[in-house]
């Protein structure tokens, strides 16, 4: 049986993002939630690694169930 990450939130994290690396918390268990802060050790998740180009309004995923992975698609809307 696939192990679901924990639903933080139904809508999404809108911040105001830099150009650069950020580690997206997949596990549902990060303090620093949409940003992993290492809590996933243990559970078999991993940090999805996002690069953006650009400055930009990010709507990441708050309910880690996306089909876009760290970016918010609407899914928390059926949870």
């Amino acid at each position: 049986m696939e192990k679901l990450p924990k639903i933080v939130q139904k809508s999404p994290y809108v911040t105001d993002e830099k150009a650069g690396k950020k580690a997206f918390c997949t596990c549902g268990l990060s303090s620093k939630d949409p940003y992993c802060d290492g809590s996933h050790k243990g559970t078999g998740f991993s940090p999805e690694i996002v690069i953006l180009e650009e400055d930009k309004k990010v709507a990441w995923c708050g309910c880690k169930h996306s089909s876009k992975g760290a970016f918010c698609d609407g899914s928390h809307k059926k949870l």
